[in-house]
């Protein structure tokens, strides 16, 4: 797999994308995986503060957190009056995109959709492959041997 010329999505400078990860480039990764180690440790010794609590003594934004627990890199504790929202119903999740009845949803959806495919033809099927723009090359062909 070859690498892509991509703009980082945080400081906008262009850098040599995999193909895969987060949009970053380098130097901006490292920061984000040092702050997700902040708001982190932070938890481990304060668990059930608040988003402003969590930015104000990190220093991390609060966009950043939120979309920490949008990747499911943090979970809001049990009990705690603040929850985020399912992108698909609405309903107050702790961590993650979908809650999980959504999640289910969404993977027999796609289970359904591919349901099918790459299993073998039941009946057999005659003819020949064709290709874009063959035609012409093949008379090309036929022309220059029939001068």
């Amino acid at each position: 797999m070859g690498y892509s010329v991509e703009v980082c999505h945080h400081c906008k400078r262009i850098f040599n994308y995999p193909g895969f990860g987060s949009m970053y480039c380098p130097e901006c990764l490292k920061i984000d995986e040092e702050n997700k180690n902040k708001v982190k440790e932070f938890l481990r010794d304060h668990g059930n503060a608040n988003m402003y609590q969590i930015a104000l003594a990190t220093g991390v934004s609060e966009k950043d957190i939120k979309q920490y627990l949008r990747d499911g890199m943090l979970e809001i504790p049990d009990g705690s009056p603040i929850y985020i929202k399912c992108e698909n119903c609405g309903c107050d999740i702790r961590s993650g995109r979908w809650c999980p009845s959504c999640a289910a949803r969404m993977s027999n959806d796609l289970k359904s959709a591919y349901a099918g495919v790459g299993d073998v033809p039941k009946e057999q099927v005659t003819g020949k492959m064709r290709f874009f723009g063959k035609r012409n090359q093949d008379e090309n062909r036929g022309r220059k041997k029939r001068k």
